[in-house]
């Protein structure tokens, strides 16, 4: 009798014949058994609905003819044990089609992956999880695994199967929740989704979360994709993991792809990008965020493929030639990366198996109610497996160097942007997201242990302690925080105008407090030039030769401060009107003289920055810093001495009064000459070209006097003076 003919599984039947078996390889594909005469024999089954004929063909030739037993199964037997053979099917009036049988083949899925995958510690998540060209059991194919343990059934649908899973059923891996099959003769380029069937007994349609690749949006079908990349950055690479990135300099050039200039891919960008970038000296660019979104204006923010590059500007293959290029040219990469939150798009993540699974299921922890999408749920280990694999995926699969990760603070806090009676406490009464806080150590710290020299970066907003603090002291291990704070006030204090400002000195020294208490990066980001905020130069007083004098001194002072630093596109030229990412920077600004005065200033600077030791190498050390005064003291003047690790000083003065101040007597820490290292007053940057000469010299009027200099400091200016410990004084003519 055949097996399909015990009515004890007709029900099992009927579900496999509907595409809706949790595990259709149980009734389809070869099944070992014995014949009347004790004689082991194989069963094959298929389904092929609407064929006239089904035929088994044997990889050394044989043929077995199957016959219809019901509703579109067909069924032989073949003498011997089970043996490779693909599937020949005629339709009415159509030539024979041979293809495979997905339901011959074993799980490409090992019990060590799925104990993995339960236990939320799998590393490599990536590489079994998705759809993965493989040649399996001799027959080239894809591999599809999904995990989606509420549903009923899932199946494969895609444009080789006209977008009908039915004959595609995946098999369920019992209690990890993870449906796998592999289909032969997909091929790489192929479009597909998942059609899962909820416990409600509907068919939802679903993108794959673990996709590598995705269409081009609007279209919302993951792709199959597979990497032919050669890198050729292992110089790059072997520095970088010899390196310890709080005692280097970095400084930032934060862009949006998309509105950099218009019309570039991965691959087009590449050379403009590094020329702009080597010329204005950034050490590192960082890219909003680039995993695949549905809504352009979200930035990037709002993510539903988060392991598939934008296929917006190209190809994940464009991508890595882009990020290698880049390191060829000594500038490194920071991705923008989002695990705060999602998108509630119906063919992602949301409710993706019929039921919360990667949002958490009370929306007082599961909902942003401001932003309008869901939190993770942290605390499911499989979800939290899915985010810290995706960050060592960035890092594995594309070599970046860093991941900036947004919203910290609403991860952080139950209560953040919730009223009384919105959000539910801890388990110890607190407003910490425990789950998160573990979640976001983990990634810290397997990042870390992974890809020594990396950075990982907190845009974090509030006084969370311990934010750059290594996991093993409790603290939440990034390399880096944003300093907020330092941004908030300082661009509070530079709106001013110059007449006003001494009156406000502590919104642009109340940083110094606490600069050491954490390991900061100074940002002027894509946050501060949009939404009505203007620009940095249209926030700054003044006409417009003073609107650039002030940027010049800020920037300056900027990274003269304690601290990385970060700028973003379009400030660097003084771009006048706030940023679209629906059009390219005003480029055309550099046409006028001012404008590229200040993008020669930007390069400049960089290029002293980085050969300025003290300005960089011990940033998180308070030691290495203090301020400087009197004798003549003024608050608009703010005066600092930075050192290295080998006894090498540098000053800044910045005067952010309106008014040259001269005769200015600054102490300094020791006697002899400084040079003048940098002056934003300079002519070729638009300045006044007032100054020192090139040097100061400093001299204790008595033995016990301290070291006095007497300076000129330009209207809105900031200098930059190195200590030369054995100068050579030339004489100056006075003809």
């Amino acid at each position: 009798m055949s097996y399909i003919e015990d009515v004890s599984v007709s029900e099992q039947w009927e579900k496999a014949a509907d595409g809706a078996h949790h595990n259709p390889h149980m009734l389809l594909g070869a099944h070992p058994s014995t014949d009347a005469a004790g004689r082991t024999v194989t069963i094959i089954r298929t389904r092929r609905p609407l064929a006239d004929s089904v035929t088994a063909v044997f990889l050394d030739g044989d043929r077995l003819p199957l016959e219809h037993v019901a509703r579109g199964i067909w069924e032989g037997r073949h003498a011997g044990p089970p043996s490779a053979y693909r599937i020949a099917t005629v339709y009415a009036g159509q030539n024979e089609v041979i293809a495979g049988d997905p339901y011959r083949h074993l799980s490409a899925l090992g019990e060590m992956d799925l104990h993995l995958i339960a236990e939320g510690r799998h590393e490599r998540l990536w590489q079994v999880l998705g759809a993965h060209p493989r040649v399996f059991d001799g027959e080239t194919g894809v591999d599809f695994a999904v995990w989606a343990p509420d549903a009923k059934a899932v199946r494969v649908c895609g444009d080789w199967n006209s977008w009908n899973g039915t004959g595609h059923a995946m098999r369920s891996m019992g209690a990890s929740g993870v449906w796998e099959l592999f289909i032969p003769d997909v091929s790489v380029g192929s479009r597909y989704k998942y059609e899962i069937l909820t416990q409600d007994d509907h068919w939802i349609l679903k993108a794959d979360p673990m996709a590598q690749a995705a269409e081009v949006p609007p279209a919302t079908a993951s792709v199959v994709t597979q990497s032919a990349y050669t890198w050729a950055d292992g110089a790059w690479m072997t520095r970088r993991a010899a390196t310890h990135a709080v005692a280097q300099p970095m400084s930032v050039y934060e862009l949006h792809l998309g509105s950099w200039r218009e019309g570039l891919g991965y691959r087009e960008i590449a050379d403009e990008l590094i020329e702009h970038v080597t010329a204005t000296g950034f050490t590192h660019v960082e890219l909003m965020p680039v995993a695949e979104h549905p809504f352009g204006g979200s930035w990037g923010y709002q993510v539903s493929g988060y392991y598939a590059p934008t296929s917006r500007y190209g190809s994940p293959d464009d991508l890595r030639y882009l990020i290698d290029r880049l390191h060829q040219a000594g500038i490194g990469v920071i991705l923008d990366w989002v695990p705060g939150h999602f998108p509630k798009d119906d063919f992602a993540l949301a409710r993706f198996d019929g039921r919360p699974l990667y949002e958490h299921p009370d929306p007082r922890r599961g909902e942003h109610q401001d932003w309008g999408t869901l939190i993770f749920d942290y605390g499911r280990n499989e979800v939290r497996n899915f985010l810290v694999a995706n960050a060592l995926y960035w890092l594995s699969e594309f070599h970046v160097d860093g991941l900036r990760v947004d919203a910290v603070a609403s991860m952080l806090y139950l209560d953040y942007s919730r009223k009384d009676g919105e959000w539910e406490p801890n388990v110890h009464g607190g407003r910490e997201n425990l789950e998160a806080i573990r979640f976001l150590q983990e990634v810290n710290a397997t990042a870390y242990r992974l890809h020594p020299g990396i950075v990982m970066i907190a845009e974090e907003s509030t006084a969370f302690p311990g934010v750059t603090a290594p996991t093993s002291a409790a603290g939440l291990g990034f390399g880096f925080k944003w300093n907020m704070g330092w941004m908030n006030d300082s661009l509070q204090y530079m709106k001013r105008d110059p007449m006003y400002r001494s009156h406000h000195e502590g919104e642009i020294t109340f940083s110094f407090v606490y600069s050491f208490g954490e390991n900061y990066v100074l940002p002027i980001s894509h946050d501060e030039v949009v939404h009505g905020k203007g620009t940095l130069v249209s926030r700054m007083p003044g006409d417009h030769h003073h609107k650039l004098a002030n940027v010049r001194a800020y920037l300056a002072y900027m990274w003269g401060h304690p601290g990385k630093k970060l700028l973003f596109m379009g400030q660097e030229f003084g771009q006048i009107g706030e940023w679209s990412v629906d059009r390219e920077l005003d480029w055309w600004l550099l046409d006028q003289p001012a404008h590229a005065q200040l993008q020669h200033f930007v390069g400049a600077m960089n290029a002293v920055y980085r050969r300025q030791a003290p300005l960089w190498e011990r940033d998180n050390d308070s030691r290495a810093f203090h301020r400087l005064g009197a004798p003549s003291w003024d608050p608009s003047v703010v005066a600092f001495e930075r050192h290295d690790a080998h006894g090498g000083r540098l000053v800044v003065v910045t005067n952010f009064a309106g008014v040259t101040r001269t005769g200015y007597r600054l102490q300094l820490s020791c006697e002899g000459t400084w040079v003048e290292v940098l002056n934003t007053d300079a002519a070729e940057y638009g300045g006044s070209d007032a100054g020192n000469l090139g040097m100061i010299h400093a001299h204790c009027e008595t033995d016990d006097a301290p070291a006095i200099a007497t300076v000129t400091l330009p209207a809105l200016s900031t200098i930059w003076f190195r200590y030369q410990a054995d100068p050579h004084i030339p004489t100056v003519s006075h003809d």
